[in-house]
């Protein structure tokens, strides 16, 4: 009895640009479009709500246009739709309307929780960037955003359905950017975005996504696969029609009430079997696929038996998702058969509950029913969502937490038993460390060994499909550095990581305790401090903790010798309110200047000299004072400049140039040219030909003056030109 006619399916993928239209048509067009495909399934109420987030929306971002030259408003409109498709609840709906306001427009989070509620609010605020902070690096500001974006998802799964429909149609109308900047926003979505909706069971959108990143990332290897697939399109089409109808038949004879269809497989998913096969398309045999839906899991089971007693399964190739899902919760058999004219094609048997999840994911939990959405609904992702949540906790930085986040979002799985028959599903390659943290922390840090099938092993053995996993832990055991070489999944790595950290700071705070203790006698002053003394010391260098002093210390981010002399009763005159950051790193609380003598720079080697009345004076290691002090051990200290510095320095070049007219004039014009002020300058006549000039100009470090120094050299008046040495 069948459920639906059998049909063979092609799904392109959505690459060509998007037609720009006048902006107010366009877009009541496109606006009209939403509100019929929500009438569907939403009350008139929700609908006006809808429509009031779509007028503020326009208002908000009036002016602004997307690179193609159509009003901005139509992508957030069609980012709506996506949705709307999945028959995501109203107020996912306005959140993605409204997605880039926070973002794009003076409207503020207070504004839309006023005027929409605060479920919206926040959902709008958790796909919004953080661009009010200033980051180290762009990697680290896409790594705190990425960071940001995915503990709101764990909060609410809404945050994600919207910014992975903001990546697609974002990645549909890819075609209006520059080639260099479509190449990154397309390996960064097939890096993180598309395994993040396979990871929500996300079928459709995953391999949309898929496909579009590869072909502009590999438009040559992207073309060959798709002609490829055309070429055979023809040839296979009768092998499929012929498969299915004499499958049909066999189901309704056995009276299973079922639905049959033929589908091809998406073109990167066909480029990634041949990378991990090996082998060229013309050797690709299982392109091809036929889907069988059935009502029952238990009709799954006695399909299965019709179609291998109608076509011969290939040995090996039969794998069970029912009773052991993907961590994404997708379940279906998959069999391959040797099918009509020896041609083999791939069958997977499921429910239509279960190929509603297969193709919609966690999104199907979000469907609009009866007026509620189900947002407690329990699905498999939500697991792995609370494994993320821990791991971010446990991360140093976001750029550590990206990297585990790549390192979860590709796993190919194994499944390995637990003492009590529970199943655990682990990426491939993981080792009984992996194991141990995946059941909990405290088991992986107090883990010494473990058990396979009741065998003895050593942490760092692979465990394998249907493994029996027990772990052997001790009070004492505790991780090393070590164990980051065998451990793959993300959640033991950020464990490992955070232990030492905590370890280490430990070990140096213990240290740094010592070193300053030696510091301080050498300065004539007392080891044991008072309370007043540390809370005075800690105020002026901006620290809350004593022992986060001794850490900085003990690992060398401050100095021992400077931090004795803070406490000195002479170093309160040598303090200098400061409200931008040192260029010279440790030495906050401190007053710090520059020897004339030698003006050092960015990029020079540098020693730091003890001065009564003027803290210290930074000089380079090759000025004649700084050799005179070095000898005396007590006198100076070593410094390096910081990572963070926004300054200028004065340095002093000397030129010796032919006399013409305006050539001091020119002179001026290239170290201006070259973004350096001139402060002084000397000019002495040598004789009626030649003048030596001095100039004191303003430089941001070595390579800023090393670049004035070339374009003066290059003058033709210019004999010779070099920095004045200390």
């Amino acid at each position: 009895m069948p459920m639906t006619p059998a049909t063979t399916e092609r799904k392109n993928p959505r690459s060509e640009k998007q037609q720009s239209a006048p902006a107010d048509a366009g877009d009541r067009l496109l606006i009209g479009d939403l509100l019929d495909a929500l009438k569907e399934y939403l009350g008139d109420e929700e609908t006006s709500a809808v429509y009031a987030a779509y007028l503020f929306g326009a208002k908000v971002h009036k002016g602004q246009r997307r690179r193609s030259g159509e009003a901005y408003i139509f992508h957030p409109v069609s980012v709506a739709a996506i949705l709307a498709e999945m028959r995501l609840d109203s107020r996912s709906i306005i959140a993605a309307l409204l997605h880039d306001v926070i973002e794009d427009t003076p409207t503020a989070k207070e504004d839309l929780q006023f005027r929409f509620g605060e479920d919206v609010a926040r959902l709008v605020d958790g796909v919004s960037k953080i661009d009010q902070i200033e980051f180290d690096s762009k990697e680290h500001a896409e790594a705190e955003n990425f960071r940001k974006m995915l503990l709101a998802m764990a909060k609410d799964i809404r945050v994600i359905l919207i910014k992975l429909a903001d990546r697609l149609h974002n990645m549909r109308t890819l075609d209006a950017l520059g080639v260099d900047k479509r190449k990154r926003i397309a390996a960064q979505t097939l890096d993180i975005y598309a395994p993040i909706a396979n990871r929500l069971g996300m079928r459709n959108w995953t391999q949309e996504l898929e496909d579009l990143s590869f072909r502009y990332l590999y438009p040559k290897r992207f073309d060959a696969i798709f002609k490829e697939l055309e070429k055979r399109r023809g040839n296979h089409r009768a092998v499929i029609e012929k498969t299915v109808s004499k499958l049909k038949a066999e189901l309704d004879e056995s009276e299973i009430e079922h639905s049959v269809d033929g589908r091809e497989k998406n073109i990167y998913s066909v480029y990634r079997k041949m990378r991990s096969r090996h082998v060229p398309m013309s050797e690709m045999r299982d392109i091809f696929a036929i889907r069988v839906i059935v009502r029952t899991v238990e009709d799954c089971y006695r399909a299965l038996g019709v179609i291998h007693n109608t076509y011969k399964p290939v040995p090996g190739k039969f794998k069970d998702y029912i009773a052991i899902p993907k961590a994404n919760g997708y379940q279906s058999l998959h069999t391959l058969l040797f099918g009509t004219f020896g041609q083999s094609i791939e069958v997977q048997i499921r429910t239509t509950e279960m190929h509603r999840i297969a193709e919609n994911g966690v999104a199907s939990h979000w469907r609009y029913k009866t007026g509620e959405t189900k947002k407690g609904a329990a699905v498999p992702s939500h697991h792995w969502l609370m494994d993320l949540l821990d791991t971010q906790e446990q991360a140093g930085n976001p750029a550590e937490f990206l990297e585990h986040l790549k390192i979860d979002l590709h796993p190919d799985e194994v499944y390995v038993f637990t003492p009590h028959g529970d199943i655990k599903k682990m990426p491939k390659g993981s080792s009984a460390i992996d194991f141990a943290y995946a059941v909990h922390s405290d088991i992986g840090n107090r883990c010494i060994g473990a058990k396979v099938n009741n065998e003895p092993v050593p942490l760092h053995h692979n465990i394998a499909n249907g493994d029996h996993v027990e772990i052997l832990t001790a009070r004492s055991a505790s991780p090393t550095p070590l164990w980051l070489n065998y451990a793959v999944t993300a959640k033991a790595r950020a464990a490992i990581r955070d232990f030492l950290k905590h370890q280490q700071q430990e070990d140096a705070s213990k240290l740094g305790k010592q070193l300053l203790e030696r510091a301080l006698k050498t300065v004539g002053l007392k080891t044991r401090l008072r309370t007043d003394q540390k809370i005075h010391l800690l105020k002026r260098i901006g620290l809350e903790d004593w022992n986060e002093l001794l850490t900085d210390i003990g690992i060398g981010r401050r100095l021992p010798m400077v931090v004795a002399r803070q406490l000195s009763p002479d170093s309160a005159a040598e303090q200098v309110e400061r409200s931008e950051p040192l260029p010279i790193r440790g030495v906050e609380g401190m007053s710090v200047s520059y020897a004339r003598c030698c003006r050092p720079i960015p990029g020079d080697g540098i020693i730091g000299i003890f001065s009564r009345g003027r803290g210290i004076v930074i000089h380079r290691p090759s000025c004649p004072n700084a050799k005179e002090h070095s000898k005396k051990p007590d006198a100076w200290i070593g410094v390096e400049w910081s990572d963070d510095i926004k300054t200028t320095f004065e340095a002093d070049i000397r030129l010796e140039v032919i006399n013409r007219r305006g050539v001091f004039a020119t002179l001026a014009s290239v170290i201006a040219e070259e973004n350096s002020n001139i402060n002084h300058v000397l000019v002495t006549a040598r004789d009626d030909r030649n003048s030596a000039i001095r100039f004191t100009i303003e430089v941001t470090d070595r390579k800023h003056l090393a670049n004035v120094i070339r374009r003066l050299r290059a003058r033709r008046s210019v004999i010779r030109v070099s920095r004045t040495r200390g």
